[in-house]
């Protein structure tokens, strides 16, 4: 698709417009949102410390303030990088180091607060938006449809929103983008210098997140049916139509040197498969929510997840008007990915594979184990931005056609990004905050009562620990939090006379034993903030 002459001066303005949106909301607001569980273990991780040793620390039958969690979430003294790569490799193995290492020299340089942690992964997705204009250029050969896709990308509301979380899910994003660039690349100049750079892509993918596995699926059944299209004389000659040259040719050694950048990343990754290998069973375990759930709740969330990087407003998770705008949205992307068969075969191919092979294997392995991975948003990444090169694509060829009637859905669009944006950048929750969702309100219950008093223990869901380091971001400095071991030991400590006077009283996820035994003793328990788990006692 080529219409030099057609680009009129008012779409590039606007895509300029776009893209600087896209940066202002990346840093805009960025300590508004609650810093919540995966971000804190984020920090203790890169600070060195194991979520073991800080439960042995707090949950002691004592009394402890906001301040002191705090002290988790900053460099551990005497700490080294081994700490923080051994904090994983024990609890958490699904995660490999590089960004959390990244997480810790970053620390280092700039501090520890909610601001610093997240401004790196925001800058971190600024990288994406330049390798998704490189690859819409590959893919395309269209300033404007690269341009068009990178627009989309920076004001995309799911990627904004991950762009201002301390995770590593913005730099997966460069990671998925830049690998595919490479793959094509080095496909069109098939040199030992760029089958090296995306042998290095894929290797810095893995080591990112181990979900670039789709990502590398994608590219593996991209590269096995392009061979088979290629030994097809009929389609070859078609192809021939639309790529000049001998672009069309797929040479058997692509196979062989995308075969052996595999092997390289493998064997560059493979301390980490060691790790993966070694803790399987605790990866089973930290990883056991994912178990279950039905069918039309993954069907919700499919739908919630694609359209998210157009639309993000939640009128309720059931409720007809969350869903009837997002339809529109769907069938815009279907048109989109069908428009694509107007490229050349190779391509729409890359766009096909690049959705649906990671889509195919997340949704197909929860049918058959029964669980609900393809349903959580960020799982489905290596599919989205695909989604985003064939809208990119669609609107610029009907816009460079001159329909106006898609440069209005291309407003509508760009609109119900921008408002998406808007209002997720002034709320101080949103809906990728699950467990700590809730936290900001219980906070402000707390807060508001005079000499306040909060009991926790370890909980009985395993969130405890994290969601009362991200809660002490929000206490106020009189909270004074009292926190069990297990069993809890109310003797241990002379609670009677701190709840005595005009303290308020306060349970934080509690467990079912830390239940009995106030009530046993102090009054009844009820509660304020059921969603969250927070209790108020009632004394006798």
């Amino acid at each position: 698709m080529r219409h030099p002459k057609l680009s009129p001066s008012w779409l590039r303005f606007f895509i300029v417009v776009i893209l600087v949106l896209g940066v202002f909301f990346r840093f805009f607001n960025l300590d508004h949102k609650i810093y919540w569980h995966d971000e804190v273990y984020t920090s203790f991780r890169a600070a060195g410390f194991t979520g073991q040793e800080i439960g042995e620390e707090i949950f002691q039958n004592q009394v402890i303030s906001p301040q002191e969690l705090q002290k988790y979430q900053r460099l551990k003294p005497g700490s080294t990088p081994v700490d923080t790569i051994k904090s994983l490799a024990v609890e958490d193995p699904q995660h490999p180091p590089l960004y959390f290492l990244m997480a810790r020299f970053w620390m280092q340089a700039f501090g520890s607060s909610s601001t610093a942690s997240r401004t790196l992964p925001a800058l971190l997705s600024l990288l994406a938006l330049v390798s998704m204009y490189a690859l819409g250029r590959e893919l395309f050969t269209s300033r404007i449809a690269a341009l068009l896709a990178t627009a989309l990308l920076a004001l995309s509301p799911f990627d904004i929103l991950f762009a201002q979380i301390a995770r590593q899910y913005s730099f997966l994003t460069v990671c998925i983008i830049a690998s595919s660039f490479f793959l094509l690349r080095a496909l069109r100049l098939p040199t030992w210098y760029n089958w090296g750079l995306y042998a290095l892509a894929i290797t810095l993918g893995l080591y990112s997140q181990p979900f670039f596995g789709l990502t590398l699926s994608g590219h593996i059944v991209y590269m096995l049916l392009a061979h088979l299209l290629a030994k097809n004389p009929k389609m070859r000659a078609e192809d021939s139509q639309n790529l000049p040259g001998n672009q069309n040719r797929f040479a058997i050694s692509n196979l062989i040197f995308f075969g052996l950048a595999i092997a390289t990343s493998l064997i560059l990754y493979s301390p980490w498969l060691f790790v993966l290998k070694s803790n399987y069973q605790r990866i089973l375990d930290t990883t056991s929510w994912v178990k279950g759930g039905d069918v039309l709740y993954r069907v919700k969330l499919w739908i919630l997840s694609f359209t998210a990087l157009f639309l993000d407003l939640d009128f309720g998770f059931n409720n007809i008007w969350t869903y009837i705008p997002r339809l529109l949205i769907l069938l815009l992307i279907a048109a989109a990915i069908y428009q694509c068969r107007y490229t050349s075969r190779k391509t729409w191919l890359f766009i096909l594979t690049a959705i649906f092979v990671p889509f195919l294997i997340l949704a197909v392995s929860d049918f058959v184990l029964e669980t609900q991975r393809s349903a959580v948003s960020r799982y489905l990444i290596s599919c989205f931005p695909g989604v985003q090169l064939a809208v990119g694509y669609f609107l610029a060829t009907k816009i460079l056609n001159r329909q106006r009637f898609w440069r209005g859905v291309m407003v509508v669009l760009i609109t119900c990004s921008v408002v998406s944006c808007t209002v997720s950048a002034f709320s101080n929750t949103w809906w990728s905050n699950i467990p700590s969702h809730f936290n900001a309100e219980m906070a402000r219950r707390v807060n508001a009562v005079s000499s306040p008093v909060l009991l926790s223990d370890g909980g009985y869901d395993g969130t405890n620990l994290g969601d009362l380091l991200s809660l002490s971001y929000l206490l106020d400095d009189d909270v004074q939090l009292v926190l069990f071991g297990q069993p809890p030991k109310l003797e241990a400590l002379d609670l009677k006379s701190l709840l005595s006077g005009n303290s308020e009283t306060f349970l934080f996820r509690p467990s079912p034993q830390l239940v009995q035994a106030i009530e046993s003793k102090y009054g009844q328990l009820v509660q304020v903030v059921p969603t969250g788990g927070l209790w108020q006692l009632k004394r006798l």
